[in-house]
């Protein structure tokens, strides 16, 4: 018998089935994927908003204390803010009696300095075939214009400055009116916005879901108890170490730059500025500069690989270098915003990680 020839082959479409879990995990990760991409996008935006649910989150507790003894909610919610504010600008006002020092200061020495600085690295620069002076008579005139100019000349120019740059000023007003009111309105309905988020989650996950932000709960709060602890601690170092040195402005200086810390670079940044100014206008020499590199450099190793690694990244499962990675890719991404909740950003996706990691373990994808 003959058999029939064979026909030309079927082909066979092939479809990718997914399972449910899978399903689920694909439109889970849909979804954090379009709430990053939203939060890059509206970045500049949503700065007061950020700003507002980080120290909301931050002092939601004391108001919860308070509501539990009885205190009208509402006026825990108001006296707990403006303690905040108080504390604010309390450390913003330890740059009063620095510039209340140091403007007469610079109106006196820096043409002093001007004219040491002419006189010693001028022949030294010299022998290199680099002519350079300083036109001393112009930097007195300049000092005396802008220095000892009186209340209606610096308010000219600081109307004029304001008018070239309108739109900044407008929106640091603007960040500054609506962070205190993102914060009343987010402490006051606190409670409910825990409620209405949690009712979100499907039944068959809540339990998973609950155990997941309690680990993220327990881990940021040992965030902000190590940053607070590394901020006393840095006040403390540099009040100290500037003290050891002579500074008149020690204390104010100290301090600020210490608590300062909380903004990452910034903050350091303008603690050392305003050290150098001191140094260099209390003393008129290098020995001012010389030391405040010291204080300032030790004071940076102690923080950068010790006090942030142990206190602050060890609490939250970060080594050193995640902690810098973590500060430098927040910053690119989102600007001054990235910087401010790098740390507790990743403090959840370590929490994530670490639970990813334990199912991988268990799975028979890795077991085989």
């Amino acid at each position: 018998a003959l058999t029939p020839a064979a026909g030309p082959p079927r082909r066979i479409r092939g479809r990718m089935n997914l399972t449910p879990p899978q399903r689920r995990s694909l439109t889970w990760a849909g979804l954090a994927l379009a709430a990053f991409l939203l939060l890059w996008l509206l970045a500049p935006v949503l700065t007061p908003f950020i700003v507002g649910a980080v120290l909301a989150y931050a002092l939601h507790p004391a108001v919860e204390r308070l509501a539990a003894r009885r205190v009208p909610r509402l006026l825990a919610v108001l006296g707990v803010e403006v303690l905040f504010i108080v504390a604010v600008l309390a450390v913003l006002l330890l740059i009063v009696p620095i510039i209340s020092k140091e403007l007469p200061l610079l109106r006196e020495q820096i043409p002093i300095l001007a004219d040491k600085l002419n006189r010693s690295v001028s022949p030294w620069l010299a022998q290199f075939g680099i002519n350079v002076a300083l036109d001393i008579p112009g930097i007195k005139a300049f000092v005396l214009k802008y220095l000892d100019a009186n209340f209606e000349d610096g308010l000219a120019t600081a109307l004029s400055s304001a008018r070239i740059g309108g739109s900044i000023v407008l929106a640091v007003i603007g960040n500054l009116v609506l962070v205190p009111v993102v914060l009343f309105y987010l402490l006051s309905d606190w409670p409910q916005l825990v409620a209405r988020t949690q009712g979100l989650v499907p039944p068959r996950m809540h339990a998973q879901v609950t155990g997941f932000l309690d680990e993220c709960d327990a881990v940021l709060g040992q965030y902000l108890r190590g940053q607070l602890l590394v901020m006393l601690i840095l006040a403390a170092f540099y009040s100290i170490g500037l003290a050891l040195f002579r500074f008149d402005l020690a204390l104010p200086v100290g301090v600020f730059t210490g608590l300062a810390i909380f903004i990452p670079y910034l903050g350091f940044g303008l603690g050392l500025v305003l050290a150098l100014l001191a140094g260099l206008l209390q003393f008129a020499s290098w020995y001012g500069v010389i030391a405040v590199a010291v204080v300032f450099g030790i004071g940076q190793v102690v923080e950068s690989l010790f006090l942030t690694p142990r206190l602050v990244g060890e609490r939250i499962g970060m080594d050193p270098l995640m902690v810098i990675f973590a500060l430098l890719a927040f910053g690119h991404l989102f600007g001054f915003v990235g910087v401010l909740i790098a740390l507790p950003v990743s403090a959840l996706l370590v929490v994530a990680v670490r639970r990813l990691r334990a199912a991988y373990l268990a799975s028979p994808l890795y077991r085989g």
